[in-house]
């Protein structure tokens, strides 16, 4: 916590005001997996929840903002990279076309969430053993 005070001259009064400024200083990391290039990280692992509740890759594409082609080749670079298709896709028709996830994208979106999870938290106790200190002035 800072505490500090300006004083403040108007038409030659002098008045001083006190400021309480708090802050708190917080860890912020990205994390991805890699393999010759971005493989699979929080963008992607976003996209694949977003095909889950939707089950088109058209649908999610939009409400993440990104074109249909953006979202289509991404997940085609990180199937190459992980060696493994992430979507059954059907090609429209009279019922309509629609993505749904494979058994191994659902084993990698579960381990990314437990890995993202147990990452926060060491991060958070790595931090207060190096920087605890910072906050509790």
């Amino acid at each position: 916590m800072i505490l500090f005070h300006v004083n403040i001259s108007d038409a030659g009064i002098c008045r001083q005001i006190s400021y309480r400024e708090i802050f708190e200083l917080k860890i912020a990391y990205k994390v991805w997996l890699d393999n010759d290039g971005k493989a699979f990280g929080e963008g992607p692992y976003q996209l694949l929840k977003k095909i889950e509740t939707t089950g088109s890759l058209h649908q999610a594409a939009i409400e993440m903002k990104m074109s249909y082609r953006k979202a289509w080749t991404t997940l085609k670079n990180i199937e190459t990279r992980l060696g493994f298709p992430l979507l059954e896709r059907k090609i429209g028709g009279i019922a309509g076309g629609g993505s749904q996830i494979t058994k191994q994208g659902y084993n990698l979106m579960r381990h990314y969430e437990e890995f993202r999870t147990s990452l926060k938290e060491e991060l958070q106790n790595l931090y207060q053993k190096h920087f605890g200190y910072l906050s509790n002035k």
